[in-house]
């Protein structure tokens, strides 16, 4: 927490919160976000304005097939998508937010489609 870093233990609300259950609650907003079809269907939008030749079915197949193929990855490579994925994560009381990079996203699906990302598993 940067708050801990700079005022100290006792200035943040939240306390300390170990990585692995950071990283694990990240992981499963991801999963979640390539089974959402609204997600899906902003990737594609997204992409779209970068190349055009990329149909939302693209966009659908790439981030669906990811899902299932998730656990077969090398850490690396999962490591690589998240960065590539996630802006930001904040943690309150309340729970925590991800924030999303579009442009990963579409840049995700794009990669996909065209060379398949079974190669790093």
């Amino acid at each position: 927490s940067q708050t801990v870093l700079k005022h100290g233990a006792g200035s943040c609300p939240v306390g300390r919160v170990p990585a692995g259950e950071i990283e694990a609650a990240v992981i499963d907003q991801l999963r979640a976000v390539f089974r959402q079809p609204e997600i899906v269907a902003g990737t594609w939008k997204a992409a779209r304005a970068h190349a055009d030749d990329i149909t939302e079915a693209d966009a659908r197949a790439a981030l669906q097939q990811l899902d299932p193929l998730w656990d077969e990855l090398f850490p690396a490579e999962q490591a690589r998508i998240v960065a590539l994925l996630v802006e930001r994560v904040d943690i309150a009381s309340d729970g925590l937010n991800v924030r999303m990079r579009v442009d990963g996203l579409s840049g995700l699906a794009r990669e996909m489609q065209t060379s398949g990302i079974e190669a790093a598993a």
